[in-house]
């Protein structure tokens, strides 16, 4: 990054809006993500990233691939500001006298913007992905009726009845297992998050570093947007075992014969006997498309200084 010290609310600034716009170009395929990456073997009903998408616009419609994006546009803005935040926080911490991070530094630096994240990020998942799985839940009642009424009550967990909102879902939740119910999920997003952010900054801060002519200049538009995509994507395949894991957990309803687990031990054990080692890679290729061009367009907007230039029209901007 360059030198340039840029302020904290213009940092928040940043991430938010980046945040905003990324999630709206790229949440249809976070939803096909998690609905490939809830079905269990004996319960398909997508085959493919495009397979998902089409019968999702078949049945609930264009706006359909968007349920469950209230969620994230709401708390995408604090999930993003804090994680570019704390990256540039811990980075410059951990730096000595303006010199260059090690590597081992900026990983470090990654591990600390990870951690904080998950403040934001575990109840936004969780909520996130009752809306996104429920139209799964939905086509498989209609499409394979037989296999649902044949499913014994055990196979099936606690279901929501109707189509809920994610504040009735929130508020469902905090009544009856209180804030927990909200963190379901905490170690196996801790899992992920940690290590996305530990690959992550480092790779892009180095392939930024190639497209800078000197060191105290900004890299070009386009590279910060490629390094951005190529180190948002690599992270994200890197992780992707950690975060089957974490939708599979955080899932509140299940299909017919789907398996419930107990925990990220119990998970990791059921999937590998019934689905093999290659289920820890579905929706890899998704997550890859969902990351590429959100965290692509998040360095853009952080390196093109929007924060700063909303700063300067509010009075005293320059001083926050």
């Amino acid at each position: 990054m360059a030198d340039k010290q840029v302020s904290l609310p213009a940092k928040l600034i940043n991430g938010g809006i980046a945040g905003l716009i990324g999630v709206t170009c790229v949440f249809p395929i976070d939803l096909a993500k998690t609905r490939l990456q809830n079905q269990q073997n004996g319960s398909r009903l997508y085959s493919s990233l495009s397979d998902c998408l089409l019968k999702t616009i078949r049945s609930d419609g264009y706006f359909g691939m968007y349920r469950g994006a209230a969620v994230n546009l709401t708390l995408v803005t604090p999930e993003k500001a804090i994680k570019l935040a704390a990256n540039d926080f811990f980075r410059e911490m951990l730096s000595r006298d303006g010199q260059k991070l090690t590597l081992l530094r900026e990983m470090l630096a990654g591990c600390g913007a990870g951690t904080c994240q998950v403040i934001v990020t575990t109840p936004m998942e969780m909520l996130k992905i009752q809306l996104q799985d429920a139209g799964r839940i939905e086509a498989q009642r209609k499409l394979i009726p037989q296999a649902v009424s044949s499913a014994p009550a055990s196979s099936v967990a606690t279901e929501i009845k109707r189509p809920q909102t994610a504040i009735q879902i929130s508020r469902e939740l905090l009544r009856s297992k209180g804030i927990a119910g909200l963190y379901k999920g905490l170690g196996a997003t801790l899992a992920r998050d940690v290590p996305f952010s530990i690959i992550y900054f480092p790779l892009f801060a180095n392939l930024n570093k190639l497209g800078q002519k000197h060191p105290d200049t900004k890299a070009p538009f386009y590279v910060s947007f490629l390094s951005g995509c190529v180190a948002g994507s690599t992270a994200a395949v890197a992780v992707n075992p950690c975060d089957v894991i974490k939708t599979r957990l955080q899932s509140l309803q299940r299909g017919a014969h789907e398996d419930t687990y107990s925990g990220v031990v119990d998970c990791v054990r059921k999937i590998l006997r019934k689905e093999g080692p290659a289920a820890f890679l579905k929706g890899a290729y998704c997550r890859a498309l969902v990351i590429a061009p959100l965290f692509g367009i998040a360095q853009v907007i952080y390196f093109l200084g929007v924060g700063e230039v909303i700063l300067d029209f509010l009075p005293h901007g320059r001083h926050d």
